[in-house]
């Protein structure tokens, strides 16, 4: 395979191209659907049967319809089949993860006297109970387990499950398992994909019915997602892994390219641009990127490789910076690293990104793990108009209102004006001097 990268000038680019530049994997899911649709329809006739047929199927694991609970005997030994490195690098993480996102709590209830007399607000509960999908087939995850159980438990959700793909043994990978034990989640599940996502949206004899789900993942588990968003929350649209790295001419190219590898590595669906206004920049990042690639594993080389020389990835050289910025919030990544002169002036000018992390110490790795916002980032674009997963995610809000009779009247008065100009008569009767008759009765 050639390691060409190609530099995309956006001063010689037509409006098609590009508009070419901005697409997603996701952006087409119609193969996806018809691929999904028929699997959707027999998990909810036929349930853990079909479960885990098409787990047996698709992710070539021996798995049978009553052994898809993970048992607790496995929960309970991951931790100690771990590395003790390993170990404590989660153990580092769940810690960063759970303070942010402990501290992003709202309160309970909030109100205040918006008029006088008259008193609104909103009071805080959590959602019932979310299935965190934790993907699987082009890697280990557990990093997912954490940036999707932690905050559900942070908000109190009192039913929490995993779901997530089996390896070809059968089992489920035990650093996932390990987050499991110790964040405190008891329920696992090894389905993943589109008949996973069927399975918590309908419910099973083994896998509960629940009302949302959370996670990344392939285009076919966005796809029953979207299949399904009639029957479960699908949350914050999560789909192949993206991002850019944004540089002007004060940085090295090859550093540029080292945190360009980043999400591309994620596999051949992902999506990864270098967008600078330095030809330098650009020339250094696509001379560097073979001898980052030559230091790596060939599976995940060949990933980086794929995209970074394929149509959803590369460099794109803009004609100056305000080009650049431009070109960023149009493409509204999942993930955004800015490395310049000055990252936080430049942040500023930022509208539409999963995440911004700033300068040369914060890769995304970083954001990725440790750093302790989620990484369950909108992608496809969505970052237009959604947000990292967050505490929010788990919660619901419900509107509180009280008002005195010292403050009726005025409220009485306009309220009536308008449920009579809408040509409500039950509504206007209801705040009219007939209420004010019964109110004295009382």
């Amino acid at each position: 395979m050639s390691d060409a990268i190609r530099i995309h000038d956006l001063s010689t680019l037509s409006a098609a191209g590009r508009h070419a530049l901005l697409a997603r994997t996701e952006a087409d899911l119609g193969p996806f659907l018809d691929a999904v649709r028929p699997i959707v329809a027999a998990v909810k006739a036929e349930g853990d049967e079909a479960v885990a047929r098409f787990t047996r199927d698709f992710d070539k694991a021996s798995v049978s319809a009553d052994g898809l609970r993970v048992s607790q005997e496995a929960l309970d030994t991951a931790p100690g089949l771990l590395e003790p490195e390993v170990m404590a690098a989660i153990d580092f993480a769940a810690d960063s993860i759970r303070r942010f996102h402990e501290a992003q709590l709202p309160e309970e209830m909030w109100w205040k006297e918006v008029r006088p007399g008259v008193f609104a607000g909103d009071r805080i509960r959590p959602i019932p109970s979310v299935a965190c999908y934790v993907p699987r087939g082009k890697g280990a995850f557990p990093s997912v387990a954490m940036m999707t159980t932690i905050p559900a438990l942070a908000a109190k959700v009192p039913n929490v499950v995993i779901i997530t793909p089996p390896g070809p043994n059968g089992q489920v990978d035990t650093a996932t398992l390990a987050v499991a034990k110790r964040v405190g989640v008891t329920q696992v599940f090894a389905a993943g994909g589109a008949q996973g996502v069927a399975a918590v949206a309908y419910g099973t004899a083994t896998i509960p019915k629940c009302d949302k789900i959370v996670g990344p993942g392939s285009p076919y588990v966005v796809a029953a997602k979207r299949l399904l968003a009639d029957a479960i929350d699908t949350g914050t649209p999560a789909g192949p892994s993206e991002s850019i790295i944004l540089a002007d001419g004060s940085v090295d190219g090859a550093l540029a390219a080292l945190d360009l590898i980043i999400e591309s590595e994620h596999g051949p669906d992902s999506s990864a641009w270098l967008v600078t206004d330095s030809r330098k920049v650009a020339e250094q990042a696509a001379a560097a990127l073979p001898g980052h690639w030559a230091e790596m594993s060939e599976v995940r080389a060949g990933f980086s490789r794929t995209v970074l020389t394929g149509p959803r990835g590369g460099i794109v050289l803009a004609p100056d910076w305000d080009s650049a910025i431009g070109f960023v919030n149009d493409y509204a990544p999942e993930h955004l690293q800015v490395l310049s002169r000055d990252p936080f002036a430049d942040a500023a000018r930022i509208d539409h990104a999963g995440e911004i992390l700033l300068g040369p110490y914060t890769p995304v790795t970083i954001g990725n793990f440790v750093l302790g916002p989620n990484a369950v980032l909108p992608t496809g674009g969505h970052a237009r108009t959604a947000s990292p997963l967050s505490v929010f995610d788990f919660l619901k809000r419900t509107s509180i209102g009280y008002v005195s009779a010292a403050g009726y009247p005025a409220l009485a008065e306009q309220a009536r004006r308008l449920a009579t100009y809408e040509g409500f008569d039950g509504h206007a009767r209801a705040v009219s001097e007939v209420r004010d008759r019964l109110l004295k009765r009382s």
